[in-house]
């Protein structure tokens, strides 16, 4: 039996750290809210394995999709503030949707900023039947004839179709400009080669390998500096535009979770993205890999959400429209 002296020392140490001196025996887990194999998935179990090594403890993955992450976000919430749980998540859970929709938890309130964990730009391509060799021509081409306006993104409601609103504003198109509605980006993008619709707005990785094989035409892209996978494509800045943005991935723990648990995370999630074979392989997905400190997310995050409300708000974007 522990004497009752250094149990009591153990108590009181475990108090103070707000039970993390448990946390080094236990899995950590990290919640995704999407269905295994999409590239948030797959950069999360890569993320994952390196910060077994580095915390010395089992890291696990789990998937728990649907209601577009808002039910992992949830598990998270209602979770212990232990530094054991972990939500891997896009920024539409914590930026674009707590505009949109009442939800089930407070964006702000009910999670502690733990790593923003990578960025993934946008990028406007049309079909290769459409007569427009660069963003000028078919701007002018859908002010001509509406039709060539039919574009789509991944879905309603995504950033990139935020992203577009913010592109037919600034070209004065308007209403010429009609988003046609899927549900993920594979059924638009056989869609858009096919020529059903004229053109699509989405991520740089679903664009880039049909761009190059000369199977459609990207324009632009949405970063302030070109796309590695497409640097011969010009940004929407160079064109004259003055819209930036970018779609991102972040870590959270619940609000509560003690400070030195936080740091410890962030310290073992920004050293795994930093090492070679981590990062070259979340860049072979298209995406940029980050790391940053709990400040410097919790930053980001509410530039986005202050950025992109306005533009949701002026939308008139609702659930199903």
């Amino acid at each position: 039996m522990i004497p009752t002296a250094r149990l009591l020392l153990l108590c009181a140490a475990i108090a103070a750290s707000g039970g993390s001196a448990f946390a080094q025996d236990r899995s950590v887990k990290f919640l995704v809210g999407f269905p295994a194999g999409a590239s948030l998935d797959t950069m999360t179990r890569l993320v994952a394995e390196r910060m077994r090594v580095t915390l010395g403890q089992p890291v696990v993955v789990e998937n728990r999709p649907g209601a577009a992450g808002q039910i992992a976000m949830t598990a998270l919430k209602n979770s212990a503030p232990d530094g054991l749980t972990l939500v891997m998540t896009p920024l539409v859970t914590v930026v674009t949707a707590p505009h949109i929709q009442s939800l089930p938890y407070d964006a702000f309130a009910d999670f502690a900023p733990v790593s923003h964990t990578a960025n993934f730009l946008f990028a406007f391509g049309v079909n290769a039947q459409v007569p427009a060799n660069t963003l000028a021509e078919y701007v002018a081409l859908v002010k001509r004839d509406a039709k060539y306006g039919n574009y789509s993104s991944a879905a309603p409601g995504s950033l990139p179709h935020f992203f577009s609103l913010l592109f037919a504003d600034k070209a004065g198109l308007g209403m010429s400009m009609n988003h046609i509605g899927y549900k993920g980006s594979a059924q638009a993008m056989t869609d858009l080669l096919g020529g059903q619709i004229a053109a699509f707005m989405g991520v740089v990785s679903d664009l880039a390998p049909q761009h190059k094989a000369g199977k459609l035409r990207v324009l632009a892209t949405s970063g302030g500096q070109r796309a590695r996978d497409l640097p011969e494509v010009p940004t929407f800045v160079e064109l004259g535009y003055a819209i930036e943005g970018a779609g991102w991935y972040a870590a959270y723990a619940q609000a509560k979770t003690p400070r030195d648990a936080v740091e410890r995370l962030s310290g073992a999630i920004n050293e795994a993205l930093r090492s070679p074979d981590v990062r070259q392989k979340v860049e072979a997905m298209g995406l940029e890999p980050t790391g940053t400190t709990p400040a410097e997310l919790a930053r980001i995050h509410r530039s986005d959400y202050d950025k992109w409300g306005p533009v949701i708000k002026a939308s008139g974007f609702k659930p199903g429209s």
